[in-house]
């Protein structure tokens, strides 16, 4: 008799346990889900950020035509680009880079401003209509890398989970953020219409 209640307990521990290691590779999964997200997510945040680099020198040569005399506000933005470009791989490094360029390239459309001819050259409002398409695409960009670092971190600190990311040494990501009120608006890019 003692045998049958004996094979009945050990039974529903290899139930239990199974289940276990079945819900352990579930958790598991979505934190690896979640993790793949966020570089997909940081990714494409990179790749809209190397198109404003890259843009950038096209809208400073323009402004160079008009506003030469304006050399130290077209050399801040070029060595705020080249400063956003060199950050690798650390989110809050890049972050307070993007907020020095973005106070850069506020000040490069401040002196803009300065000269109707430049406002009414067709490159340059070809070059502002593209920064500003990219500045829209990058904020949607962010927005969904944050939103999936946050999904991440969330899993990383909730149990079950936890368990499964300490095992398995999963990391919380950091946001991207803009820490300066105004650098969290997208630079102004409308100089109206053409006089």
């Amino acid at each position: 008799m003692a045998i049958p209640i004996l094979l009945i307990c050990l039974g529903a521990f290899a139930v239990v346990l199974v289940i276990l290691v079945f819900v352990g590779i579930g958790l598991y999964n979505k934190l690896i889900d979640l993790r793949n997200r966020a570089e997909n997510g940081w990714a494409d945040v990179d790749v809209q950020l190397k198109r404003r680099y890259n843009l950038i020198p096209n809208l400073v040569e323009t402004v160079k035509g008009y506003a030469g005399h304006e050399r130290e506000t077209l050399e801040n933005v070029i060595k705020a680009r080249q400063q956003a470009v060199d950050v690798t791989g650390d989110v809050a490094q890049q972050a307070q880079a993007e907020n020095v360029l973005t106070g850069m390239l506020r000040q490069l459309f401040a002196v803009a401003e300065q000269y109707p001819e430049l406002k009414a050259n067709q490159n340059f409002l070809n070059l502002q209509a593209e920064l500003s398409n990219i500045e829209q695409v990058l904020s949607e960009a962010r927005r969904y890398y944050n939103a999936i670092v946050r999904d991440l971190n969330t899993a990383i600190e909730r149990v079950p989970t936890n368990f499964i990311a300490m095992i398995f040494s999963f990391k919380k990501r950091e946001y991207f953020e803009i820490e300066d009120a105004e650098a969290r608006e997208v630079p102004k890019v409308d100089f109206g219409s053409r006089e």
